[in-house]
């Protein structure tokens, strides 16, 4: 049987509060360095070691730059800025609202996210408790949304709202349409204006 020589580490599970004495001791053991940090467990998750900035998310300062390098290769710019247009025109929909969903998975999972914002040992950012499966629930509403409900979700009543959450396998709680909010606010601005 022929084996590969070591030649770096891979850090996993860095979502955790040990990582900072976990990654001296596979050093030190081993002699090598770690190349690799997994921050999910997905191979997206995945990311060149760098020492700075595991130093700065360990200290609670954030890592913007691995945010900022992250967004910026899961965000279709032009989708990005077509969006933008819409939601400054009032003409922002669900179907919208889904690609930005989308766009926002690319990033990772958002206790990832978190991990890279400044201030995440904060009192505020540390009470925070992200659920992923949130965002993939909003989206499976949405997707058991016609295309009509999609575009006007202030029509949905009880028939439409039973079928919708029949479809998602999730209640659409409250009695209430949970995207009506976001149309309750345009008209706001509209009124504003």
């Amino acid at each position: 049987m022929k084996s590969i020589p070591l030649t770096g580490n891979i850090l996993t599970k860095m979502d955790g509060d040990s990582r900072g004495g976990a990654a001296l001791s596979i050093c030190s053991i081993t002699g090598f360095p770690i190349k690799f940090i997994g921050t999910s467990e997905k191979i997206d998750g995945l990311e060149v070691f760098d020492s700075k900035r595991m130093a700065d998310r360990i200290l609670g300062f954030g890592d913007i730059v691995s945010l900022v390098e992250k967004a910026k290769n899961a965000i279709d710019e032009k989708k990005a800025i077509e969006l933008n247009k819409k939601m400054q025109s009032n003409r922002f929909d669900l179907d919208d609202f889904k690609i930005q969903i989308q766009q926002i998975k690319k990033i990772g999972p958002m206790s990832s996210i978190l991990d890279m914002m400044p201030g995440k040992n904060s009192k505020v950012l540390k009470n925070i408790k992200m659920d992923d499966r949130q965002i993939i629930w909003t989206e499976a509403i949405i997707n058991s949304m016609n295309k009509i409900e999609r575009k006007t979700p202030n029509i949905i009543d009880g028939s439409r709202r039973l079928r919708i959450a029949k479809g998602s396998g999730r209640p659409v709680s409250g009695g209430k349409c949970p995207f009506k909010t976001i149309y309750s606010n345009e008209k706001d601005d509209e009124e504003n204006e």
